[in-house]
């Protein structure tokens, strides 16, 4: 019952970060194309609601799924379970997306942004391979690696 509990808050924390993580970089496609002052300072503080909104739900994420881990493999196998390493290090690079994102959000707010909207579509889907990998890795893990 504990398992399937973390599991599904897991789940859960991990979809409310991914909807975050997919329309925060929207937003700031179409922060690098606004052109009006008063769009900008609303999609400012969007943004910024956003990115404070997202990251705890990144952090509960995290927190649920080691607990999982701890609770359901030992230190022993999870030395041997090479798609958690893989999946780990997807996360690690995931979480600093994430704070990339902080860090764009405070240039949009200080006006100082370098970056097109074109980047920022191709910046979007970043996410989404991480996404595509990460469950195929936990789904899949019995079937590629062992």
């Amino acid at each position: 019952m504990l398992l399937l509990s973390l599991k599904t808050l897991h789940i859960i924390f991990m979809v409310s970060w991914f909807a975050g993580l997919f329309y925060l970089p929207r937003l700031f496609v179409h922060h690098a194309m606004s052109c009006d002052k008063q769009t900008r300072q609303r999609l400012s503080i969007m943004e910024k609601k956003l990115f404070w909104f997202i990251t705890p739900w990144a952090v509960l994420t995290i927190v649920f799924g080691t607990w999982m881990s701890f609770y359901l493999y030992s230190w022993q196998v999870f030395t041997t379970m090479y798609w958690l390493h893989i999946k780990i290090f997807l996360v690690f690079v995931l979480v600093l997306y994430n704070i990339w994102c902080g860090f764009l959000q405070v240039e949009f707010r200080g006006e100082t942004n370098p970056h097109s909207h074109r980047w920022f579509r191709w910046f979007n889907e970043f996410p989404l391979l991480l996404l595509i990998v990460i469950v195929f890795l936990a789904e899949f893990q019995n079937a590629l690696f062992y």
